[in-house]
Parts: structure tokens; C-alpha cells; sequence
């Protein structure tokens, strides 16, 4: 209970922060003209920091433990991580993310990655369990971060970031089933919670590309962990 009050203050205080009436465009497939206003500008900055926190702690564990499951999510944070990139450098964004594994810019978010790390440095069963929490307060956060805007490419930047963790939510819980580890939600609700656990893999921002692939995947899960997902489908 001490660290899930430790890790939800450390959240709590990652605020976002407006500074004036400054906005900028943003990629925009359709061509018209899309802003971003100071608060979406640090919620992007802020999304930029955070995907880097969840790569570099599955990418510890990954060293750490050589489990498979870290291995195929560290690639897709890493994706998720290029894709508030391309948003920061098509606006002329400083990049607010450091280039060093395990270095944050934001000291909230940095004191956030050294306490997952030594709770995760204890055993694979607790490196699960932070895995878990980490995909718990990302799918909370997103859903947060858009009720905090009305753009309609980050919102459904922020649909397929949330779609991810989903899938990623179902790897580490399945995991930690097969090791009779029950993992209770800390910061989404039960309800939120049950429903994607009850969902299959999902195909993020591929509008119907590798529909083969993504059926393969379901059935490969469900057989092999009660539907929950094994790491060895992740998309995205």
C-alpha cells in the first residue's frame, strides 16, 4: 500500500502547465490547419517522457531477466515513444526526453523510475506486478490526457497509445496468472479493468491491416493463457 501511495503522489504531481495563448500546428494528413494550445504542447511533452519511462523499466527487466514478454514491449514503447517524436519535431518541439536510459528530464518522473526499478529488482513475479501498475496508470493517464483535449490527431494519438496498453495490460497479467499471481487494479477502475482483460489482442491504429496476423494472435493467446495475451503478439 506504501508504494501504490508513493507511485500515485508521484503522478499526481506531474501536472500540466499553460503558458500564454501560444499554439502551433501540428501533422495534419488532411491538410487543414490543426493547433496544438500550451496545455496540449506539455501534455505532448509530457506523453514524450512518459512512453520513455515504460521503455526504459521493461527494457531493464529485459536485461535483467532476458524474459520475453519485456523484450517484445520494450520495441513497442519504442514505437510509441517515435510516434509523440514525430509530433514534437514536425512542430519545431524541443525534445524534452533524455538520450540516456533511466535519465528523466522531469524529477517526478525520474524519482517514479527508481522506485519500479527496485521493486522490479527484487524477483520477475515483481517485475510483472510493475509492469502491470505501469500499464495501469498509462491507461488511466491517456484517458485523462483526452478529456484534456478537443484535437482530433491527438486524440486519436492518445486512442492508440491507450490501445497498446491495453494489449500490454493482458501480457503482464497473463503472465502473472500462470504464476498464480492475482494483480488487482491500483488507479483504472474494476470496471474498466474487467473489460479489457475480457477483450482480445487488438490491431492499434492499423485500420484493418493483418487481419490474419491479429486472428492468429487471438487464438495463440487464448490457448496459451486463458485469452489474456503472452507478449508474443504485440503490435503496437
Amino acid at each position: 500500500m506504501k508504494n501504490i501511495f508513493l507511485i500515485s503522489l508521484l503522478l499526481s504531481s506531474i501536472l500540466f502547465v499553460s503558458s500564454g495563448s501560444q499554439s502551433i500546428k501540428i501533422p495534419n494528413p488532411a491538410n487543414t490547419t490543426t493547433t496544438l494550445n500550451a496545455k496540449e504542447i506539455e501534455l505532448l511533452k509530457h506523453m514524450r517522457e512518459e512512453e520513455k519511462l515504460a521503455r526504459d523499466v521493461y527494457q531493464h527487466f529485459a536485461d535483467k531477466y532476458d524474459f520475453f514478454v519485456f523484450k517484445n514491449i520494450v520495441k513497442s514503447e519504442q514505437r510509441h515513444m517515435d510516434r509523440m517524436l514525430v509530433f514534437l519535431t514536425e512542430n519545431q518541439i524541443a525534445d524534452p526526453a533524455s538520450t540516456e536510459n533511466g535519465v528523466f528530464n522531469n524529477s517526478e518522473l525520474q524519482k517514479l523510475y527508481n522506485q519500479l526499478i527496485a521493486q522490479g529488482d527484487v524477483s520477475l513475479t515483481e517485475a510483472l506486478k510493475v509492469g502491470a501498475t505501469i500499464e495501469d496508470l498509462d491507461i488511466k493517464d491517456l484517458m485523462t490526457y483526452k478529456n484534456d483535449t478537443s484535437n482530433p490527431l491527438l486524440m486519436d494519438a492518445l486512442d492508440n497509445l491507450t490501445c497498446g496498453s491495453r494489449n500490454h495490460m493482458r501480457a503482464f497479467v497473463g503472465q502473472l496468472e500462470l504464476k498464480d499471481v492475482t494483480y488487482s487494479p491500483q488507479f483504472i477502475s474494476a470496471e474498466v479493468y474487467k473489460s479489457i482483460l475480457d477483450g482480445d489482442h487488438e490491431k492499434c491504429g492499423q485500420m484493418g491491416q493483418n487481419n490474419t496476423k491479429n486472428a492468429n494472435c487471438n487464438n495463440a493467446n487464448k490457448k496459451a493463457n486463458k485469452g489474456k495475451g503472452n507478449g508474443n503478439c504485440i503490435n503496437k
